[in-house]
């Protein structure tokens, strides 16, 4: 199955003329059911991939089920208003600080819809989104954020006010986010639609039941609906003439000193409790030198992006679970997964100034995957085999093989290092770090 438009009937003239019909009418919904619109949603929802909700059906298995009727069934109860949305499956994620996140899984054909009303409701409110919003935008991501933060910080703003907003995903009021949303949708259908998946409800081992408040992350509309509600904040920071930049619920305040930090800390935290309705972490919310704060996973220390400090710790934490002992898989797999994520690591986080961190890395993690390899060969005699097929001599692949060292301590000898060189494990697949480094600051 390539599109949906094979279940989806031919279209009225209405609904064809629906397309060009200005952003403030109202058949907004009809848009959304244009069956162009709906095959990119689904296209786009395929390509994204994703686990099943709570009905259980897969990607795979959505074609068929669209197929077979269900899929004009759906968009007939869209259509006549009786659409209900289901519940959404709610799953733990660990973030990056050790703590957890609830991550939300519509179902597929939620997913769809949601992705359908994206499409219709971006055009209409992104062109009016601040410069100095980021996340989830077209043609912007976080890289831009970062280096917006660098180029304020040379004009002088060296002072960082850091917001954390605790649980905003959870803690979106939905009757605020609403009214933002009536001010320029006026199809109140569509309205209705929106509000039912706001109100949905969710699912878990422990209880299920309908949503009062929050914006379940993990929806196509999830993040389109954060920059709706949090774009008033946007527009008071620009009002006030303060410099900052914001990717969804993340955002930083630069000032020249620390009273004048101070000072917007205190202000703004009353603005987001009182306008927004959102809850501010005062434990978490400070006004530091910007050599001291983290942004998107970077901080920033003379002149220039650096990669913070946590974010290290959590590359390393990951890459020791990528050639963790008991994984229990082929090195060929363990190469092929560690070294897609060294590439996706280095696209974001290459645009620090990183070159020899990047040496250093890949150094450590050689060592690791040798240490891998010295594991899986175990018995002692399999162990002077395998080096011996890598053309270390038999005296020295005998003495590495009845090593009482440990596979760390093992991983630095000469034979092993022999046996495994960089040139042979590039050969076998292991991405590094410092050529992808290399290739991205060569590329500018």
């Amino acid at each position: 199955m390539t599109d949906l438009n094979t279940q989806m009937p031919s279209g009225s003239d209405a609904t064809q003329r629906s397309v060009v019909q200005p952003a403030f009418s109202n058949d907004l919904l009809e848009r959304v059911l244009h069956r162009d619109n709906l095959s990119r949603a689904w296209k786009r929802v395929r390509a994204n991939k994703g686990a099943a909700g709570v009905d259980g059906m897969t990607i795979d298995d959505f074609p068929a089920w669209a197929h077979s009727g269900n899929w004009i069934k759906v968009t007939n109860t869209l259509a006549t208003g009786y659409y209900q949305p289901s519940l959404v499956r709610h799953v733990e994620i660990d973030k990056p600080d050790g703590g957890k996140r609830q991550l939300g899984i519509p179902t597929v054909t939620d997913r769809v819809i949601q992705q359908a009303i994206a499409q219709v409701l971006t055009p209409i409110f992104d062109p009016e989104f601040s410069d100095n919003s980021f996340g989830f935008r077209p043609n912007r991501n976080g890289q831009q954020a970062v280096k917006q933060v660098k180029d304020i910080i040379k004009e002088g703003h060296r002072i960082a006010v850091d917001v954390d907003l605790s649980k905003f995903f959870d803690r979106v009021n939905h009757d605020l986010l609403m009214t933002l949303l009536g001010r320029k949708v006026k199809d109140k259908r569509l309205l209705k639609l929106i509000g039912r998946y706001l109100k949905a409800g969710v699912v878990d081992n422990q209880f299920q039941g309908e949503s009062h408040d929050g914006v379940p992350q993990g929806g196509p509309l999830s993040p389109l609906l954060a920059n709706i509600m949090l774009d008033p904040l946007d527009k008071e920071l620009e009002k006030r003439g303060h410099k900052f930049t914001r990717y969804a619920d993340d955002f930083t305040i630069l000032v020249k000193s620390q009273r004048a930090g101070d000072r917007v800390l205190k202000s703004i935290n009353r603005y987001l409790q009182h306008r927004l309705k959102l809850v501010v972490n005062t434990d978490k919310s400070h006004v530091v030198k910007t050599s001291h704060s983290q942004f998107l996973g970077f901080t920033f220390k003379a002149g220039g992006i650096q990669i913070s400090t946590k974010s290290l710790l959590n590359f390393k934490q990951r890459v020791r679970r990528l050639t963790n002992r008991n994984w229990g898989v082929s090195m060929t797999y363990q190469l092929f997964k560690i070294s897609q994520y060294l590439r996706g690591w280095i696209n974001y986080f290459g645009i620090a100034n990183g070159y020899q961190l990047c040496v250093d890395l890949d150094h450590w993690i050689r060592r690791r995957v040798r240490m891998a390899f010295w594991r899986q060969w175990r018995k002692p005699r399999t162990k002077v085999r395998s080096l011996m097929k890598l053309g270390v001599h038999v005296q020295a692949a005998v003495a590495c093989g009845i090593t009482s060292k440990g596979p760390w301590r093992s991983s630095k000898t000469p034979g092993i290092n022999q046996a495994l060189s960089n040139d042979y494990l590039k050969s076998q697949g292991l991405y590094a770090l410092r050529d992808g480094w290399i290739k991205l600051h060569h590329s500018k």
